[in-house]
């Protein structure tokens, strides 16, 4: 893509933005001079008969909020990979948001003669089959959009939300940092939750309604996300970061070798075919659940508060059963 064409495509999503954009503001969100930006707005009426006009109340606006760019020239390969990406949101991500992406897709699609379409949807469609490893989540698109948006302009949220531990819903002010999905079924948002002070994960599709706030917020300059991310195993946040040593036999072994389960885990391989694995995590819990997924396979040796979990997790279970 040019600059040129990438820097018009900003202009516009700056415009339909909830910000008013005068040319200084576009310059200086582009950084180019305020020439360029006029040129750019001359060249999208001229060129493209966007339906551009400024107020000093509204700043830059479209007369016409139907408008849209005119869509870019697409390859085959290109469009393929669009109707296969329909089909992995599909899977991992709800219904909600398929629908939107494959209208969008057929639009693009009218650049390619007909029959190349068909063959293309056809392939995606009978010849490459995607499955989540449990059933769809149900992600509402209206949510979504607004926590992209509010992200996006660094504005405060209110949010009612069902936490599942507790099964009762609550409301919270937070400020949204990121947008995380984690197994490509979980989305995730961090933020600053101003309840409890403190950085807290939110499953996208427990919000239950969502307002965006006046208020904008700054991200803490403390905040550090990819460090964020590395002190955490799967998606649980804790207070403290323990060393976590886990041991698996040597028939367990060779799932364990062939993915990177955390950015800091360090494989120790035993002469038996057994390893131990080791690395740093902020919560316990996921963790207990992951070991105790691979039965007598696993056995956790720190730290203690860990191996404590597990026991009185087994002993419980065992409550249920009869021996």
């Amino acid at each position: 893509m040019s600059r040129h064409l990438e820097r018009l495509l900003e202009i516009d999503s700056l415009i339909r933005g909830r910000e008013k954009q005068t040319s200084t503001s576009l310059a200086n969100a582009l950084e180019v001079c305020d020439r360029t930006i006029r040129n750019d707005l001359d060249f999208l009426r001229d060129r493209f008969s966007a339906p551009l006009e400024y107020s000093k109340q509204k700043g830059w606006y479209y007369t016409n909020n139907e408008w849209r760019l005119p869509s870019i020239n697409l390859s085959k390969g290109e469009v393929f990979a669009l109707v296969l990406g329909a089909g992995m949101l599909s899977a991992y991500a709800g219904s909600g948001y398929e629908a939107e992406l494959r209208t969008s897709i057929q639009k693009l699609s009218e650049r390619l003669p007909e029959n190349t379409w068909i063959d293309l949807q056809q392939l995606a469609d009978e010849r490459v089959i995607f499955r989540s490893g449990a059933q769809m989540i149900n992600l509402d698109p209206t949510i979504w959009q607004l926590l992209l948006e509010a992200s996006n302009t660094k504005h405060s949220i209110w949010m009612r939300y069902y936490t599942a531990s507790r099964d009762q819903e609550s409301e919270r002010i937070v400020d949204p940092y990121l947008l995380h999905i984690y197994r490509a079924t979980n989305p995730y948002l961090i933020g600053f939750c101003h309840n409890r002070q403190d950085y807290r994960w939110f499953r996208v599709d427990r919000i239950k309604e969502i307002k965006i706030l006046p208020d904008i917020f700054t991200v803490d300059p403390n905040f550090d996300k990819e460090k964020h991310l590395q002190q955490i195993f799967q998606y649980e946040v804790g207070e403290k970061t323990f060393t976590v040593k886990v041991k698996f036999n040597a028939q367990t072994a060779p799932f364990i070798r062939e993915r990177e389960w955390h950015p800091s885990q360090e494989i120790e391989e035993h002469q038996d075919g057994s390893l131990t694995l080791t690395l740093q995590s902020s919560g316990l819990n996921d963790l207990k659940r992951w070991i105790l997924s691979y039965g007598t396979g696993s056995i956790a040796l720190e730290p203690p508060e860990l191996v404590d979990l597990i026991k009185k997790e087994i002993k419980e279970m065992s409550n249920h059963y009869e021996f």
